[in-house]
């Protein structure tokens, strides 16, 4: 390794440190809690060729690899010849950002010197964009929120009173909106600093010699991981709920040396309501899953995403149309990773988990007051929970665990600060992971009630409730998921729906699929599991045939 390699490898690592505090800022100043309790952001840094160099650890996939495309849209329609020092852009078009309305992508030159040299971009999950809320049942895009074209928050500093005037007046939340729209452009601004301290430290005053060496290293360094797989063509097909009717997912891998394709034809089309997922959100999941089993040892940036083309025909499910409606395209893009583990199983068995419930279980609640007259304040609230992974060749899967999206758990107590419900129970569901010599993870059970002097509406955005997680090798599927009221009455996987004064809410979600025959699982884990509550007594003796 030559003297410049070593030099760019330094500053390649402190560029993740520099993007990681990116990210960890955005969470510190945000005002939505699906930010700073989940995490439900990206974060990077982009060369003037608007690749993506490196990317913050915290955030998920969908926002990463997505805004990976996106900033190259920005610098088509803003035009690099309007570029200034102090500008900074935003949009949340699905089709030129990360596939719904509810991410918001801000985008800031950097400059050094005078002169132009890069972009840091960073997007988030905002709580409210008006419309009909954060839910599946729009059937068009203009129903969903407030489409704000890509264009200029703040124009040399100016931040654009008219666009805060036009969000202020659509949206149900403008506080917690504006606020996040701060903090976007803020975290962009603070960490400016931190890229001009280290090049100065380094000597230089640009990024195009770095942002070669990371792209052709990482480039080179995935499709060395694609050439040790065996060539051939490698088919899954995964159904899932769907709205109205059951979705059907088929993915296609070819392998050919060095280089590999993921072809969707024949996944069904689109639907009538919002499960639809644009394009750019499809290649997002499918790289990381892609990537995550093949080159997890290479730094996700715009080299190591290159190797991987991603097709689907337009107008299917997984590359929807304008004007198609979009606001839950999270929950068919969550099984991507499934869906291309499920082919990658074929040419390298053993190395990929069982499918899991692998969609977050997200529910938006809408707190009215039960007396119109009463003066009690309405609330919009987001909440995020998570069912069992698949287990794996050598382990358990994780319980109640975000993957693929890797946002975090919400915290109970901050939720009740800022929304009038009560969580009376968020626990493990007992015998929810499917048996295998390796268990499936748990999914856990959900109680909410609304509090006195309020009902709430809450979208269902939910799946797995129809179609289990599929084992692997033997193993069985894990349980189905259920929506109901704690008196019995069942609730739709999806849609708008009341819960009243006194009435309590129950989600129980979906477990992940187990791995391998279940008679071979030893006979520790079986009573671990039994002594942990993690399954009856009774699943130990049909499952495992373990008797005490």
């Amino acid at each position: 390794m030559t003297d410049a390699s070593i030099d760019h490898q330094i500053m390649w690592n402190r560029l993740i440190a520099v993007v990681e505090e990116q990210g960890t800022t955005m969470v510190r100043t945000a005002f939505s809690t699906s930010v700073r309790e989940a995490g439900d952001l990206s974060a990077g840094l982009f060369d003037l060729r608007a690749r993506m160099m490196a990317q913050a650890v915290t955030g998920t996939p969908g926002h990463v690899n997505a805004m990976a495309e996106s900033v190259a849209h920005f610098v088509r329609e803003i035009g690099p010849e309007n570029i200034r020092e102090g500008d900074v852009y935003l949009t949340n078009d699905p089709w030129k950002g990360t596939g719904h309305l509810h991410d918001i992508t801000v985008v800031s030159p950097t400059f050094r010197h005078g002169l132009h040299i890069g972009f840091f971009a960073c997007t988030a999950h905002v709580v409210d964009i008006g419309g009909r809320g954060f839910g599946p049942d729009a059937n068009e895009v203009f129903e969903e929120g407030v489409l704000i074209p890509i264009m200029k928050f703040a124009d040399r500093g100016t931040v654009s009173a008219d666009l805060i005037r036009i969000l202020r007046a659509n949206v149900r939340e403008p506080v917690q909106l504006i606020g996040d729209l701060y903090s976007l452009a803020a975290c962009n601004e603070a960490v400016d600093r931190r890229l001009q301290d280290m090049m100065g430290e380094f000597g230089i005053d640009d990024l195009e010699a770095l942002s070669d060496y990371i792209y052709e290293t990482s480039r080179n360094a995935t499709h060395a991981a694609i050439r040790q797989l065996p060539d051939g063509r490698y088919s899954n097909t995964m159904q899932v709920d769907g709205y109205d009717a059951p979705a059907t997912m088929i993915v296609e891998l070819v392998i050919d040396g060095d280089q590999l394709t993921a072809d969707f034809a024949g996944t069904s089309g689109m639907s009538r309501f919002g499960v639809n997922v644009p394009e750019v959100y499809t290649r997002a999941y499918s790289c990381f899953g892609l990537k995550s089993a093949i080159a997890p040892h290479v730094p996700n940036n715009a080299g190591s995403l290159e190797p991987f083309r991603i097709s689907a025909p337009e107008g299917c499910i997984l590359a929807a149309r304008r004007p198609a409606p979009v606001s839950v395209r999270h929950i068919l893009g969550h099984f991507l990773p499934d869906l291309v583990f499920g082919a990658l199983h074929k040419a390298i068995p053993g190395s990929v988990p069982a499918e899991g419930a692998s969609a977050l279980w997200n529910i938006q609640i809408s707190s009215r007051s039960c007396d119109p007259d009463s003066g009690l304040p309405n609330s919009e609230v987001l909440m995020f929970h998570s069912g069992g992974t698949g287990a794996r060749s050598q382990s358990d899967g994780l319980s109640a665990t975000a993957f693929p999206s890797g946002v975090s758990t919400m915290s109970v107590e901050a939720t009740e600060n800022v929304s009038p419900i009560i969580v009376w129970r968020k626990d493990l569901r007992q015998g929810s992971g499917g048996a295998g010599t390796c268990r499936g993870g748990l999914g856990q059970t959900v109680e909410i009630e609304p509090r006195s002097g309020y009902e709430f509406y809450f979208n269902a955005m939910f799946d797995r409730v129809d179609h289990a997680a599929r084992g692997l090798k033997g193993g069985s599927a894990g349980e189905q998921g259920f929506v109901e009221l704690t008196d019995g009455t069942k609730m739709q996987g999806k849609g708008r729906q009341l819960v009243k004064n006194g009435k309590r809410l129950r989600l129980r979600l979906p477990g992940g699929g187990g791995y391998g025959d279940p008679a071979k699982r030893s006979r520790e884990k079986v009573r671990a599991d039994v002594i942990g509550d993690y399954i009856t007594a009774a699943q130990a003796r049909e499952d495992y045939g373990f008797e005490e």
